[in-house]
């Protein structure tokens, strides 16, 4: 049986999924194909790393740094989250938090980051090939959100965050051989997403990257499609769903330790769930 794990991401309810890795990680319990969307990447990569408490240390600690997302950076850089911050500056070898490079290449599991072309709008997947030692710019193509940061050009490319072209990369797992797939959602598996703020963000790319705005329009609705086909699959027994009963009133950019820590938790407690599936 070939297993593998969708993580959706979702900005700071990223916390949630980094509690379930976490468990998993305690407890030995190990995939084949490990997909990342957004933060969910960078989730992906400390998890293949082996480096428990990690993901964690970002969300509860970093995150709340000015340096890593705020006014300040907005008007300085034009992002409001220093991507080169926290997947530069705090995971290079030099850095406060380092990313495990050759502990994460030394794993047998594939890894796919997600991205989205800015001018195309199709969906990349960046995989361990695409990654060099400090250099973790796929994770900074993944997460860069439209209206909050500028697109991240990587090798001349435009992208933009990988939620707008595949926001639940279920299919892409079965497509890579995967019999089963562990789905970690930040959001309750049951709340029917709405455009919220897509509208306003798409707007503020609309003339340059019409195709990727468009894209976004569509989130809501795509996400919404794939989270019923997902579903079926669990109950066909071929996806394992975990989704988070209550996010504590954590969104993508809010930053509250106290809720943090609540929905880290519920991660961990729910991990449990992994782990009498895959026995």
């Amino acid at each position: 049986m070939v297993a593998g794990i969708v993580d959706v991401g979702g900005g700071m309810r990223g916390i949630y999924a980094a509690g379930i890795l976490d468990c998993c990680m305690e407890h030995g319990v190990h995939f084949d194909c490990c997909i990342g969307v957004s933060a969910g990447s960078a989730n992906m990569a400390s998890y293949l790393a082996g480096q428990q408490g990690r993901n964690y240390r970002y969300y509860q600690e970093y995150a709340l740094r000015k340096e890593y997302m705020g006014m300040g950076n907005l008007l300085h850089t034009g992002s409001y989250i220093n991507l080169d911050y926290v997947y530069g500056t705090l995971s290079n070898s030099g850095g406060e938090d380092p990313m495990d490079f050759e502990a994460l290449m030394a794993n047998p599991a594939r890894l796919f980051v997600v991205a989205t072309h800015a001018e195309t709008g199709e969906a990349r997947y960046f995989t361990k090939a695409d990654l060099r030692q400090d250099d973790y710019r796929i994770f900074m193509a993944s997460s860069c959100v439209p209206g909050v940061n500028k697109p991240f050009v990587l090798n001349g490319v435009p992208y933009f965050d990988g939620a707008l072209s595949d926001p639940v990369p279920v299919e892409k797992a079965f497509s890579e051989g995967c019999d089963r797939v562990v789905l970690l959602l930040t959001k309750p598996a049951d709340v029917i997403r709405k455009p919220g703020k897509d509208p306003i963000l798409a707007s503020t790319i609309q003339r340059r990257y019409p195709v990727a705005a468009r894209q976004l329009l569509l989130r809501a609705q795509r996400y919404n499609a794939a989270i019923a086909t997902a579903k079926r699959y669990q109950r066909e027994g071929r996806v394992l769903i975990l989704s988070p009963a209550d996010t504590f009133g954590v969104d993508t950019l809010k930053r509250d330790k106290q809720a943090l820590q609540r929905l880290y938790q519920e991660g961990v407690q729910d991990g449990s769930k992994v782990l009498e599936w895959m026995a």
